[in-house]
């Protein structure tokens, strides 16, 4: 910090996923602006998906995040399926939800021990973390794990899985298969509960907003693939329906662009939209974690995620022993693709929030037009709002604790900014 125009800036950043960074310029108490920087150069999967046979989406789809690739694959298949009139068998209907329970568990379990909660014990990282906290960290590894060998099983790899595809799965797994994961799951449901404990005991910022929270909601389960879009201020549409209310804009500062409910301005995707919205629709040891973590509705605190992204892998780890149990083979992996022109749009809930996909395709079953809206994008104008509004109350606190503050904040969101960890930059200029 130097006098004058000051500025504090953080080079190396390794617990956000991605290349970007903050811009924050103060006069006096005052925040005059705040821009969240995306560096990344764009990756044109949009564009590259543009001539390809729509059998090939879910494979390309899943290589835009390693973290959540069956997110992209699932909202893909959606889509198409949606455009060529295809109707899936309930068996392969109940399977993607245990896909996406693997995932779930895998990516909360990162955010939780290794990218969040150095934040809240006073660690730069889950390095220096482990060594007075090792029991922990061993639990949120395991827990990682647990999610990957779903994923693994189902998908044939941990790593963009291959398995997904239009009309179902180019192979479904044996009961015998699943049933080894049983064990596991249910360790990995007591460690679930034990983390939402854990976390539920951190110190948080007394920082709240008034969002417009936005998500799935389905009138009989927690949603994964399926169900309306849905608001806390009467938002009610389906997928088909996302791009006449919400908007992308392209801010100079950034190469993602930015999305915005028309006429609203900012909202808030991912596990506190969803919490909001469904909780109703949690099981029961879902909602009692809850409760017994104080977590109550509405929930506005953006610093309490970490306890809700908790209480989710309660969720995913009880929906993948009921799946489990209740699964039967169906009579074929998949449907098989007809050959007709359609539009279909649709939208799934990846660990970080709303996916939306919409593909336009000809006869041939070829791509002409496809986009893709991941949850960061639709959350950047939401997290430079919870800046502007968080970074006056740190004004009285030393450069370095504000910077630290700022980087948690953006934490919260668990953003993917280019579905590669890389570092954050943070630069704050006064007047």
């Amino acid at each position: 910090m130097s006098g004058g125009g000051k500025t504090i800036r953080v080079d190396y950043l390794a617990r956000v996923e991605g290349e970007g960074g903050i811009y924050i310029k103060l006069k006096g108490d005052q925040v005059q602006d705040v821009q969240l920087k995306i560096f990344e150069p764009p990756r044109l999967f949009e564009a590259f998906l543009r001539g390809r046979h729509c059998s090939e989406v879910p494979d390309i789809t899943a290589r835009i995040c390693g973290i959540c690739p069956i997110a992209y694959q699932m909202s893909a298949v959606h889509a198409i399926e949606r455009a060529l009139g295809i109707e899936i068998d309930p068996a392969v209907r109940l399977l993607r939800r245990l896909f996406y329970c693997g995932e779930w568990i895998e990516s909360h379990a990162l955010h939780i021990f290794m990218l969040h909660a150095p934040d809240f014990l006073g660690y730069p990282d889950a390095i220096q973390m482990a060594r007075d906290h090792r029991g922990t960290v061993e639990q949120g590894l395991r827990l990682k794990k647990t999610g990957n060998r779903i994923v693994t099983l189902m998908g044939g790899r941990e790593i963009h899985p291959i398995s997904a595809a239009v009309g179902g799965f180019h192979k479904v797994p044996s009961k015998t298969g699943l049933r080894s994961l049983v064990e596991d799951l249910k360790w990995a449901l007591d460690a679930s509960l034990s983390t939402a404990r854990l976390v539920a005991g951190f110190e948080f910022p007394d920082f709240e907003q008034d969002y417009e929270f936005v998500a799935l909601s389905h009138p009989d389960e927690y949603p994964f693939n399926e169900g309306r879009l849905v608001s806390n201020r009467g938002l009610d549409i389906d997928a088909a329906q996302y791009e006449e209310h919400f908007t992308e804009q392209h801010v100079k500062y950034s190469n993602a662009l930015h999305s915005y409910l028309r006429g609203r301005g900012s909202y808030l995707v991912g596990p506190l939209a969803r919490f909001n919205l469904n909780f109703s629709r949690l099981p029961e040891i879902a909602q009692q974690a809850a409760r017994d973590c104080g977590l109550a509705l509405p929930c506005r605190n953006p610093f309490r995620s970490i306890v809700v992204r908790a209480v989710e892998m309660v969720f995913a780890c009880h929906e993948a022993l009921r799946a489990i149990a209740e699964y039967e083979p169906p009579a074929a992996p998949r449907v098989e693709i007809p050959g007709r022109a359609g539009v279909g749009s649709a939208a799934t809930e990846a660990p970080r929030g709303l996916l939306y996909h919409r593909y336009e395709i000809d006869e041939r079953g070829i791509i002409l037009l496809a986009k893709i809206v991941p949850p960061t994008s639709q959350n950047q104008k939401r997290i430079e709002d919870d800046l502007r509004h968080f970074v006056p109350g740190l004004m009285t606190r030393p450069a370095e604790e504000i910077t630290l503050r700022c980087e948690q904040a953006v934490r919260n969101y668990d953003p993917c900014i280019s579905c590669a960890t890389h570092f954050l930059r943070l630069k704050i200029d006064r007047e």
